[in-house]
């Protein structure tokens, strides 16, 4: 399929016109750049092109490859620098997303990278081993197969996971590199906490933190419970 990459340049100041994004309604894009003007992500919006999704999107997938978007924004890195990244999500999450993500630059908050599952060509055990943050790719649960991630329909996050581990319902934690970071008595860099920055700002946009969940994902968020 191919797409036309019409974008909407969100840099530090307002623009006079929003260009046309394929799928997308033009009201949303106005409605993105009121809500990050003020913000320094400069965060790009645009269709997906091909190579973006892969082999994340294959037939019988949830949601078409015209109705997700790819973001790609600043964030902060380990090393004290910005970084650019680029995330999958579907369209109708992409102002909120741009929200939460603003408020945990502002915080200076670390993300380690920030690639499209494409690049792992949709494993997400190579992606959480390598503490990458993500969003869409259609799959099934990690540690759970038979049911379908909510990755796949591109309105959850999974962010830094070596950090931030998931225990799946077999005990097993993933990554395996995480394991050092089971332990959340002490609060360190990139890592997601009831009250932190993060937690709150994706609170905030109405999404759940699957941190409290039993068994607990610290990494993960979604606009669903799920």
């Amino acid at each position: 399929m191919s797409h036309r990459l019409a974008c909407v340049a969100l840099t530090g100041t307002l623009c006079a016109s929003a260009l046309s994004c394929t799928g997308a309604r033009p009201e949303s894009h106005f409605q993105i750049a009121r809500e990050v003007a003020v913000k320094t992500l400069s965060a790009q919006v645009t269709a997906v092109p091909p190579e973006k999704l892969a082999t994340t999107h294959h037939p019988g997938c949830p949601v078409p490859p015209e109705r997700l978007r790819l973001v790609r924004m600043n964030h902060w890195g380990f090393d004290g620098t910005v970084h650019r990244g680029e995330l999958v999500v579907h369209e109708d999450v992409v102002a909120p997303v741009l929200r939460a993500f603003g408020k945990a630059f502002d915080a200076r908050f670390p993300i380690r990278r920030m690639r499209v599952m494409a690049e792992y060509g949709g494993s997400d055990t190579a992606a959480m081993a390598d503490d990458n943050t993500s969003a869409f790719n259609c799959r099934q649960v990690t540690g759970d197969p038979g049911r379908l991630s909510r990755h796949s329909w591109g309105d959850a996050i999974d962010i830094n996971p070596v950090e931030n581990p998931y225990v799946d319902v077999g005990g097993t934690s993933h990554p395996p590199n995480g394991n050092a970071h089971l332990d959340r008595g002490s609060a360190r860099p990139g890592m997601v906490t009831p009250d932190g920055v993060v937690t709150r700002a994706f609170r905030e946009i109405g999404w759940y933190w699957g941190g409290r969940w039993s068994p607990p994902d610290y990494q993960h968020f979604s606009e669903q419970g799920g």
